[in-house]
């Protein structure tokens, strides 16, 4: 069934847990994504980033994404990720497809953030659509070469709860370490975890992090097996990620993961078999794939169980 944001966040944030957020391009990655949310019976966030619009068409992704939700009895929200185009969230809010959507204004100074947040914000509660937004630059602790380039980052705590009371938002995506993509960390992994509990404290809102793909072990392997050039790929480790959950992290975005788990089951169909032609027979391991590795995420976050 199709929820809001908020709704699902609410649980995880009084529970101590988080809830999942997948990114799905196409059919095959949503299907293997509720596939996992039916076995271990979590609530699920789907959601499309604005490249996967440009890509798939927005009422395309709605359609396949909508009818999933209707499709279970589990908590489904439909959200929109990284919108960083006011105007590509405000056709979002439009569409009356999204349950949620994400204004991502962190680019932007601090009084600008503020300004469009709240209009889109304003413009989403009239729809009862919810909104995540983001204070702070999203990228790894490693590239910030100086204290006070990392202090300029980072989420600032106290600034973060002036943002939330001025926004009205129901969710915040905070910059504690982490960064997008395979390729996350140069050194020892490591997310500032004394400053997520501050901002926990002082917001007392659902936190957000984004980012967080862990790219699995065996997944990596098995894709350098059958020719993946990923040799220096590395996320953000299980332990790592249950030391945010349990600082106040509540959603959890993951996309990077998806598209190894992918990328791995279509090199290895496409390997072993080569004299196929038939894409079901290419794809249906990749789905397999993506769905053990959606299943394990949901374990790691605490939100098994919930739905």
């Amino acid at each position: 069934m199709l929820v809001t944001l908020k709704s699902v966040l609410s649980k995880a944030h009084r529970g101590n847990y988080a809830v999942g957020a997948f990114n799905i391009n196409n059919l095959e990655i949503c299907q293997a994504v509720m596939a996992a949310a039916e076995r271990v019976r979590a609530p699920v966030i789907l959601q499309t980033s604005e490249g996967a619009i440009d890509y798939a068409g927005m009422d395309y992704l709605a359609a396949i994404a909508r009818l999933a939700a209707a499709k279970t009895r589990l908590p489904v929200v439909f959200h929109l990720d990284h919108g960083k185009n006011p105007a590509l969230v405000e056709r979002a809010i439009k569409s009356g497809y999204y349950t949620s959507v994400m204004i991502d204004g962190s680019a932007r100074s601090y009084k600008e953030n503020v300004r469009i947040t709240k209009k889109i914000v304003a413009m989403a509660h009239r729809r009862g659509i919810s909104v995540e937004a983001e204070l702070g630059a999203i990228a790894g602790i490693e590239d910030f070469v100086s204290v006070s380039e990392r202090e300029a980052r980072l989420t600032n705590p106290v600034e973060a709860a002036k943002f939330v009371r001025e926004t009205g938002c129901d969710a915040l995506a905070v910059a504690i370490g982490t960064s997008h993509g395979a390729f996350k960390f140069k050194g020892e992994p490591k997310l500032d975890i004394v400053r997520l509990k501050k901002i926990k404290k002082l917001t007392k809102k659902p936190l957000v992090l984004h980012g967080a793909s862990g790219v699995p072990a065996d997944i990596k392997r098995l894709a350098l097996k059958y020719g993946g050039r990923l040799k220096e790929a590395r996320g953000v480790s299980d332990a790592l990620n249950r030391t945010a959950v349990r600082g106040g992290i509540n959603k959890v975005n993951i996309d990077t993961d998806l598209r190894l788990a992918f990328t791995a089951g279509v090199r290895r169909a496409l390997a072993e078999h080569p004299e196929v032609i038939d894409p079901r027979k290419i794809l249906g391991p990749a789905k397999n794939f993506i769905t053990q590795v959606v299943a394990r995420k949901m374990r790691l976050l605490g939100s098994a169980g919930k739905a």
